[in-house]
């Protein structure tokens, strides 16, 4: 009996025990966004919320954002940033608080949400049909600036299509985003060719 009561006891205590280890030697802590904290190890990041408790393990897919003289990931309308790379290419998507992907990574750069919108370059891979000289497939890509909802379907188009070329390595380095919110319901998108800005309202 006072074994069981023991092993009872030690599983009860075990998880609190493994969360206050990993809750230790934090090398930076970020102030609270949408209910929780990024909390730093290393080169992987967590999150905690407002009692302590680790809600998102500590992983090294989460994107930083910079504020201030900081660099931290941060939550907004429930989703985080966090970036994969394939091939050699960074695709960005979000996760939600529980760590689970919400949006699968597969725009060519993006921003944080701002109230349940985001701003992100969906990539367009058009086929054109089979080289006959190499026996490979060709592919021309492009994509667009758009606003995205919070399970990643396109709201607003901002910007039209442009061409990359028929090379994947031409965005192994994220492309910029020309867009940005100045309210809630208003985004500026500076043309590349004039150097001037555009106003949109959104929904």
């Amino acid at each position: 009996m006072k074994k069981a009561a023991i092993l009872l006891i030690a599983i009860v205590l075990f998880p609190i025990i493994g969360h206050s280890q990993n809750s230790e030697g934090l090398e930076f802590i970020s102030p609270f966004h949408d209910g929780v904290a990024a909390v730093k190890k290393g080169k992987q990041w967590a999150f905690i919320n407002a009692d302590g408790t680790i809600v998102v393990d500590f992983r090294v897919d989460l994107v930083p954002t910079t504020s201030g003289d900081s660099a931290y990931p941060i939550f907004n309308s429930d989703r985080c940033l966090i970036k994969q790379v394939i091939d050699g290419i960074p695709y960005y998507g979000y996760i939600d608080k529980t760590g689970v992907v919400s949006v699968k990574p597969q725009f060519l750069n993006a921003t944080n949400f701002n109230t349940n919108s985001a701003i992100a370059l969906k990539l367009i891979k058009v086929d054109l049909g089979e080289n006959g000289l190499v026996g490979k497939e060709m592919y021309l890509y492009k994509y667009f600036e758009t606003t995205i909802g919070i399970s990643g379907e396109i709201k607003t188009v901002l910007t039209e299509e442009e061409t990359i070329g028929l090379i994947p390595k031409n965005f192994r380095t994220p492309l910029a985003i020309t867009s940005k919110f100045i309210s809630e319901h208003l985004i500026a998108t500076k043309s590349k060719d004039t150097n001037l800005w555009r106003l949109k309202k959104i929904d």
